[in-house]
């Protein structure tokens, strides 16, 4: 990389040998590292981490899924929603703070949204039927090849189920009622980058296909097998390559093998003193490979970025060689960035064994705020505002009425008569003070992180904003409710499946001008394509806004529908 910096740095010299010179760097990328034994080959090594240790570290998620993980829904075996012996609503287990909790009024929300009894109830399957599934087809001497690595594997049936989908609607669908007709029919468990360079090259050597496995949450279909793939398929699990290989605590960079969940990473990073900031609402499973195949974007992306901004250095193992840039810098003058083709690939280009991120130290201080608006333009005027001055907090997030009459439904029941009665006090204040509809105001959930006084700074300035657009403050109670709601609103579709209601979310980035248009717009074609296909019931839509930019806001739809019974 020497003579592309030199080259930049000198301007425009265009002589015929300096183009060849820029070409061939350009290709190196491309190829992989010069230093790889010929060109494309790739060149294993024993595993090397922290310590010495060539093994896994110790993570939230085992390897056999199944042993905490539900089979045909979202997240934890101990956590979920349920309606209670005296008819109430409730979220068991103990692992989120809405755990234990009654949610006195969720019942009579979704018989009055929907205008149905919760009488009719259908359930999945309890468990696996392992007579099921498709058998496992794997060739013989690709298997003792894979013995001689003695690299970890699976051909159990429930392993392979579990990775053989991920957690879009229809796929969830055909595991409670059905079964996929193709699967994986083996699992592989690499604990290093160089265990990933050993099954890339048995794959190729017997002619096999390889779908990446991080946390098993993508919901854009990528993990599906195709029904008419002769191949053995292998689903290459990176769970065990969980590990921190190192921390530069001057240049605030980590380099992080991919398969390592988002909890891990924040854990063991925060014992160091340091955080990522990157919080998808799946990071308790989705893994920090999965992020980059899927160009991820997380709820403090205001601070913090995207995951293409956190990025420095990725290592992928491919059919053809290992690509990676020839050095750990956060930013080249020579082009194509190949970081650009490998994120958002979603696997198909290979397998991301290691990522350099940028880190951050842990936050001082950390404040929840919320606003109500009047109505949804107001609120959708008062982000761009923010936006315009650039003052966004570390997450912003402003709902619509129907989502936060949604919200409200699944608040807990109150602890004491004062708090009741605080409740009470405030909503009369809002309601009847202030003159707000409760069927027509919104609400804007905030999030400040940095330097104690600096965010206090920053709060005053978002709130004296909200105030110009009719905003009146809400509490830090709220805004922390609704950002912790964020984690447990899947755990809802596998509820809604067993009353056949069904529920999915989608979501589009769109410039400020349309944002309105868009949301009206989505909401009267769900309703209107409903209605051509005969369902029954009206079904519900809401709108929230994400994420923004200086020319976009990210918009997320979600409908909620009861099929006929």
């Amino acid at each position: 990389m020497a003579a592309a910096a030199g080259e930049a740095a000198g301007g425009g010299g265009g002589s015929p040998s300096s183009a060849r010179r820029r070409l061939r760097i350009i290709s190196g990328h491309l190829r992989g590292s010069p230093r790889a034994p010929g060109r494309g080959a790739l060149s294993p090594s024993p595993c090397k981490a922290q310590g010495g240790s060539a093994g896994p570290a110790s993570g939230s998620i085992p390897k056999k899924r199944q042993e905490l993980l539900k089979w045909n829904g979202w997240g934890y075996n101990d956590s979920k929603f349920i309606f209670n012996k005296k008819g109430q609503a409730e979220f068991t287990g103990k692992r989120y703070r809405l755990g234990g909790m009654v949610l006195p009024t969720f019942k009579e929300w979704i018989e009055k949204t929907f205008g149905a009894s919760l009488e009719h109830k259908t359930t999945s399957r309890a468990s696996l039927n392992v007579n099921d599934v498709p058998p496992s087809i794997v060739n013989e001497e690709f298997l003792q090849d894979l013995r001689a690595t003695k690299i970890s594997y699976s051909q159990d049936a429930e392993d392979r189920v579990f990775r053989a989908h991920g957690h879009c609607l229809h796929e969830i669908f055909v595991l409670r009622e059905g079964m996929f007709k193709r699967i994986p029919d083996i699992v592989v468990w690499p604990v290093c980058h160089e265990d990933v360079v050993k099954i890339v090259e048995l794959a190729c050597k017997h002619n096999l296909c390889i779908i990446p496995f991080g946390g098993g949450t993508s919901v854009s279909s990528a993990l599906e097998c195709p029904e008419e793939e002769k191949r053995t398929i292998v689903s290459l699990d990176t769970s065990q390559m969980n590990r921190i290989l190192w921390i530069d605590e001057k240049n605030l960079t980590a380099c992080v093998e991919a398969g390592i969940v988002g909890q891990d990473l924040e854990k063991q990073l925060a014992e160091s003193g340091f955080c990522t900031g990157h919080e998808p609402d799946s990071m308790e499973f989705s893994s920090l490979g999965g992020w980059v195949a899927t160009r991820a974007s997380g709820m403090k992306k205001n601070i913090y970025g995207n995951i293409e901004d956190l990025v420095i250095h990725i290592k992928m193992v491919t059919p053809r060689g290992i690509v990676e840039k020839n050095c750990q810098v956060p930013r080249m003058s020579t082009g194509p960035d190949i970081h650009h083709f490998i994120m958002g690939s979603e696997g198909t280009l290979g397998v991301v064994t290691e990522v350099t991120i940028k880190i951050r130290p842990v936050p001082e201080y950390q404040k929840y705020g919320s606003v109500v608006f009047p109505n949804f333009e107001r609120g959708v005027a008062c982000l761009r505002e923010v936006a315009k001055q650039r003052c966004a907090p570390a997450s912003i997030r402003l709902v619509d009425n129907a989502q936060f009459q949604f919200g409200h439904a699944l608040k807990p029941q109150v602890a004491s008569i004062f708090t009741s009665f605080l409740d009470g006090l405030k909503k009369f204040y809002i309601t009847k003070f202030k003159g707000f509809d409760p069927n027509i105001l919104c609400v804007a959930t905030l999030l400040f992180e940095g330097d104690r006084e600096k965010v206090l700074q920053h709060e005053k300035q978002v709130y004296d904003i909200a105030t110009k657009f009719g905003g009146l403050a809400a509490g830090e109670d709220n805004g922390q409710r609704g950002y912790m709601l964020t984690f447990v609103i899947a755990y809802l579709r596998d509820l809604g499946l067993d009353y056949y209601v069904i529920g999915e979310s989608f979501e589009t980035s769109v410039p400020w001008d349309r944002v309105l248009d868009l949301c009206r717009n989505v909401k009267e074609r769900i309703v209107r394509e409903c209605k051509e296909k005969g369902v029954q019931f009206a079904p519900l839509s809401t709108c929230s806004s994400l994420q923004q930019g200086d020319t976009d806001l990210r918009c997320r739809c979600m409908c909620l529908l009861l099929l006929c019974l």
